[in-house]
């Protein structure tokens, strides 16, 4: 699968992305806005060990978001079940030399629509912290709308904050 909007694109993880998602991923601005499951520091066996679960996987839901040399940052989607099976969570991260730039609004944007069409999904949602503004521009401009806060939910660096959930529907569904 390969994505383009600009210099930019979103694409499947391949083999040679190890070094550049260490050399991004491994950055404290980044993990402080991520869940505790995305390690910092971000270690070699942390990028092959990721590269080898996504490669793996029936359906890919993870992708590289990517300029012409290289893996920058990563978006993708965890499908929902029981109940909540029309949803999907949205998330995604940037390497901090490229913030600022609009390629998340746009890879959001990209990714959304991709989603809509490929997955039995009418619902995504993103989950972000209080405290990353960025991450609530990226969703506001991609269109998604805050639906909730939930108030001191979350624990992250020995600071409880509240958390933003911002959604989107597909209209083509509903």
């Amino acid at each position: 699968m390969k994505l383009k909007f600009g210099n930019y694109c979103i694409r499947n993880f391949e083999d040679n992305d190890i070094h550049s998602l260490v050399k991004y991923a491994n950055n404290i601005n980044v993990a402080k806005n991520l869940r505790d499951a995305f390690p910092n520091p971000y270690k070699l066996e942390h990028a092959i060990q990721w590269i080898k679960i996504v490669k793996e996987g029936n359906r890919s839901t993870h992708f590289a978001v990517a300029n012409e040399e290289e893996l920058i940052g990563g978006i993708g989607l965890i499908l929902q079940e029981d109940v909540h099976r029309l949803n999907a969570e949205i998330g995604y991260w940037l390497g901090e030399p490229f913030w600022g730039q609009g390629i998340m609004t746009e890879a959001v944007k990209i990714f959304t629509n991709f989603v809509f069409k490929e997955f039995n999904v009418i619902r995504l949602y993103a989950r972000i912290y209080e405290s990353n503004k960025s991450s609530a521009r990226v969703l506001e401009k991609a269109e998604y709308k805050l639906e909730a806060v939930f108030d001191k939910s979350i624990f992250k660096n020995g600071i409880i904050q509240n958390e933003y959930i911002y959604s989107i529907l597909n209209q083509n569904r509903i």
